[in-house]
């Protein structure tokens, strides 16, 4: 197995990069979240890898975190979740947001990602429980409650990205009621 591929960056074409490493070139498939993260050509790069080996071909995923590589690990262990979805989801949303969603239960979140439908996302959710997001708390600074959840839906809802959201919702009290949620979050909004 391929577990990690340290050398100079030659091609960036998303989602895939070509990798010298002491004359042998590797092409590797990344997030989109990695690719933003690389090196500009002929720099070194290091990549921790996975090889994914099918009937008709072996295709190597490249992540920047071990936080990354894992979560694709796990989803690819769900049934109809192949490789390159899972790379896809990977692309569409941080390992943060991912888990954030897992833990409020938000199929929405997840549906935005191209190639993900309903009964996927449903399946995504109910597959990751426990094994994504458990801390939470601490990576996304967002309270797990109902009201919380609620709030955090609306200002999805309301047309407010994953990020915008993560950080209004940080302006909220803990105990604060959805309506009142909600309306401290958009003020928090509307001064950013």
């Amino acid at each position: 197995m391929i577990g990690r591929l340290s050398g100079i960056l030659l091609e960036k074409i998303p989602p895939n990069l070509l990798v010298d490493c002491q004359g042998v070139g590797y092409e590797v498939a990344v997030p989109m979240s990695t690719y933003y993260n690389l090196p500009g050509l002929g720099e070194k790069v290091t990549l921790l890898t996975h090889l994914a080996i099918r009937e008709d071909a072996h295709i190597l995923f490249g992540f920047g975190t071990a936080q990354e590589r894992n979560t694709f690990k796990e989803l690819i262990k769900i049934s109809g979740v192949g490789a390159r979805t899972a790379l896809s989801i990977l692309s569409g949303m941080s390992v943060a947001d991912l888990a954030q969603a897992v833990t409020l239960q938000e199929a929405g979140r997840l549906t935005r990602v191209p190639g993900i439908g309903k009964k996927t996302a449903e399946r995504l959710l109910l597959e990751l429980k426990g094994k994504l997001g458990a801390d939470l708390a601490a990576v996304a600074g967002v309270v797990h409650s109902d009201a919380s959840a609620d709030i955090l839906n609306a200002l999805l809802a309301l047309g407010y990205s994953d990020k915008e959201a993560t950080l209004a919702m940080k302006q909220v009290p803990k105990d604060a009621s959805v309506s009142d949620g909600i309306k401290l979050a958009l003020k928090a909004l509307s001064k950013a």
